[in-house]
């Protein structure tokens, strides 16, 4: 069939299987990726962009692909579930690092007292409205300052360390999980750190005016002011937040597959 499709296309079958081959890739890296890969945006939308993606990074790695079935290790649905899963490992990398910048959020207004005003509309599940914004800010760096571009490099440059048919071992990739996963809440708790600063000191004054004036309702007084206080630190903090997060993105879409420090 691939043989079929491949004369009506005008294309040679080692051609178009390595075309199918490099959608599978994409399109895990599109599943999981952030701006792009985001359920609000429309399916027909990111199947659009996943073919767009392809169709730029296919010609790139055309020459070093095994592409056609006979020529490969492998069968050829067992690499394009290889390849899919590859995607998903290098997509998985970039949301790890928006879940640290929502954990920061969901810890910002923890700390501020509003974690109970909820925002919607970035990911499917509810979260604190100072996370939606800061995710939704994130995002909107993120791709006003060349995503789609570093994420085609991103993906041509995957070949180089995981060639079509490769296989990662198992280890490996529990080992950069793991890591992954503790410098994501690393950085998002780095991110919120004034804000747990802050929170703690607010707390600590609070109590002690609680224990020198017992009479003295200091919540009705101090819960204005944590509220206040917390948004006007995040309107001078959200700037300097979501440049350092932009910076990390970067540096993962730069090398993917490195061991976090």
């Amino acid at each position: 069939m691939i043989a079929e499709i491949g004369r009506f296309l005008d294309l040679t079958e080692a051609g178009l299987a390595g075309f199918i081959l490099v959608f599978a890739r994409v399109g895990g890296v599109m599943a999981l990726l952030p701006g792009f890969g985001e359920q609000m945006i429309p399916a027909r939308v990111r199947l659009g962009l996943t073919v767009a993606f392809a169709m730029v990074v296919w010609p790139m790695v055309a020459a070093t692909s095994p592409g056609a079935p006979a020529e490969a290790s492998w069968p050829f649905l067992a690499m394009l579930l290889v390849e899919a899963l590859i995607g998903l490992l290098l997509g998985l990398g970039a949301r790890l690092l928006l879940l640290g910048l929502q954990f920061a959020g969901t810890v910002i207004a923890q700390s501020t007292s509003l974690a109970q005003l909820l925002g919607g509309g970035v990911t499917p599940e509810p979260m604190p409205a100072m996370g939606a914004l800061l995710a939704l800010g994130g995002m909107t760096l993120a791709v006003a300052t060349g995503l789609h571009v570093k994420a085609a490099l991103l993906i041509a440059r995957s070949y180089e360390v995981l060639p079509m048919g490769l296989v990662p071992a198992g280890t490996d990739v529990a080992t950069w999980g793991v890591a992954r996963v503790a410098s994501s809440f690393a950085l998002g708790f780095s991110l919120a750190a004034p804000f747990v600063i802050a929170a703690f000191a607010y707390n600590l004054a609070l109590g002690a005016i609680n224990r020198a004036m017992p009479q003295l309702m200091v919540s009705f007084i101090g819960a204005p002011a944590a509220m206040g206080g917390g948004i006007l630190l995040l309107m001078l903090a959200a700037p300097v937040i979501l440049r350092h997060w932009n910076a990390a993105f970067d540096a993962l879409l730069a090398d993917p597959l490195a061991m976090p420090r």
